[in-house]
């Protein structure tokens, strides 16, 4: 709920503002200063906006009572979302009133100066006398005859709602990472070991599992959290179909084209101890054409045929395509280094979530064609305008350009790894596209 901390010197009418505010007479009001000492919170509906008004104590800091009083009036306008700071209209400013404003303007920007006791026309010219604060406006009103309140209410109504926007905002955002799960496919030929991964992932850090039916053609789901956070498994694992080779890649190919539709992030597993087969490589295919994130796992390094930097170049070489894409070492039977996998997977896909900076893309690509100049298109000078990010997941760019056409494929790939060797997209595929100014990404 909005809250709202009415703060200033002792009888300059907060008690009556807050009964005013709530409807109610719920605060003592007395001539006497220094009547409320403690901090009084009561709620008011404002045309549909709820707030919450705290009603203070007079600051002063005259004896132990008051001292207190003005402690906790000061909490409140530290922690209340607007404060409104009340002198009475009727006196001129003074310097204690001055800096006790000041004072809470620096401890919270969201503060507004209000005057009471302005109870007829001819004591709104007190307004000008108060400009002397510096603030761009300043509202009258008078608790008494209630004037000038309905223009009160419209800034309690704008900065609540602005507020309650704001924090839908933020909590949707925050819910959204916060609940939005990573889905993970694993794909891989038959007996690479993806039902023994799945199986040991699932085991790790005493994960809360859950088991999600598919339909009938996908295989059943596996739901982790890991660090808060739900990792969605879509398995591909159990493929296995009697007749010729032909048969056994077109069931793969099938199942696995499904996973990869439902999924972020393609976890590509090798059977590290066999050669690699023109069956991993076209698998491991779907996840550059389904653009995917990806990360290679190989998998039974426990009796792996070769040293590992022997092995991962030829997993490089093999797999050319994929040269964005991590590649992790393990034992699904073991279970050695499968726990180093989860935190991978989120760090992979928060690369695949990534949207960089408007300036700082415009900055790596102007940078990148000061080094290497766009050839021409039979003489006639080909131009980027400005580049601008329009998607994640995968992270997807367009370059405004007079001849989108005359961009070749292998300039765009030079502009990717220009993009990568400034920020961090490990495991994630980039996708750039030239476009015409006449077109809007």
């Amino acid at each position: 709920m909005f809250r709202v901390a009415l703060v200033g010197r002792p009888n300059a009418g907060k008690s009556a503002l807050f009964n005013r505010l709530i409807g109610a007479r719920e605060a003592i009001v007395s001539e006497v200063a220094g009547a409320t000492r403690d901090i009084k919170i009561g709620r008011a509906v404002i045309d549909g906006a709820e707030i919450e008004v705290m009603d203070t104590g007079g600051l002063d800091d005259r004896g132990e009572i008051f001292a207190i009083a003005r402690k906790k009036a000061i909490e409140a306008a530290q922690n209340a979302d607007l404060t409104l700071f009340l002198a009475d209209g009727q006196l001129s400013p003074d310097d204690e009133d001055r800096r006790l404003f000041y004072e809470l303007q620096k401890q919270n920007p969201a503060i507004a100066l209000v005057l009471n006791k302005i109870d007829n026309d001819k004591l709104e010219s007190q307004r000008y006398e108060y400009m002397s604060y510096g603030v761009k406006e300043l509202y009258t009103i008078s608790c008494s005859h209630g004037r000038g309140l309905d223009e009160l209410k419209k800034l309690l109504i704008k900065a609540a709602k602005a507020s309650d926007k704001a924090n839908a905002a933020e909590t949707s955002e925050t819910a959204g990472s916060q609940s939005e799960a990573i889905r993970v496919a694993i794909i891989g030929r038959p007996n690479a070991g993806k039902s023994a991964l799945l199986n040991a992932i699932v085991g790790f850090d005493r994960a809360v599992v859950s088991s999600v039916a598919g339909t009938t053609i996908d295989p059943v789901d596996e739901t982790i959290l890991l660090n808060d956070r739900e990792i969605v498994f879509v398995d591909t694992a159990g493929i296995r179909k009697r007749g010729r080779i032909e048969g056994v890649e077109r069931f793969a190919f099938d199942r696995t084209e499904k996973a990869l539709t439902r999924a972020d992030i393609a976890l590509i597993v090798l059977d590290a101890s066999e050669d690699f087969t023109e069956l991993d490589e076209r698998i491991a295919g779907l996840a550059d054409k389904y653009k995917t994130a990806a990360i290679i796992v190989l998998n039974k390094y426990d009796i792996a045929r070769e040293e590992y930097k022997t092995l991962e170049k030829q997993t490089r070489d093999r797999f050319i395509f994929l040269s964005h894409a991590p590649i992790i070492s393990l034992s699904a039977i073991s279970k050695k280094r499968v726990n180093k996998l989860g935190d991978l997977i989120e760090s992979v896909y928060e690369n695949y979530s990534r949207r960089v900076p408007t300036a700082r893309l415009n900055e790596i690509i102007e940078e990148a064609i000061g080094k290497h100049k766009i050839p021409s298109d039979r003489g006639k000078a080909v131009k980027i305008y400005y580049a601008a990010q329009y998607e994640t997941k995968p992270p997807k760019i367009a370059l405004i350009c007079n001849r989108p056409r005359s961009i070749h494929f292998s300039y765009l790939r030079y502009l990717a790894n220009k993009l990568r060797e400034n920020i961090d997209f490990s495991g994630s595929p980039i996708v750039i596209e030239a476009k015409s100014k006449q077109k809007k990404a």
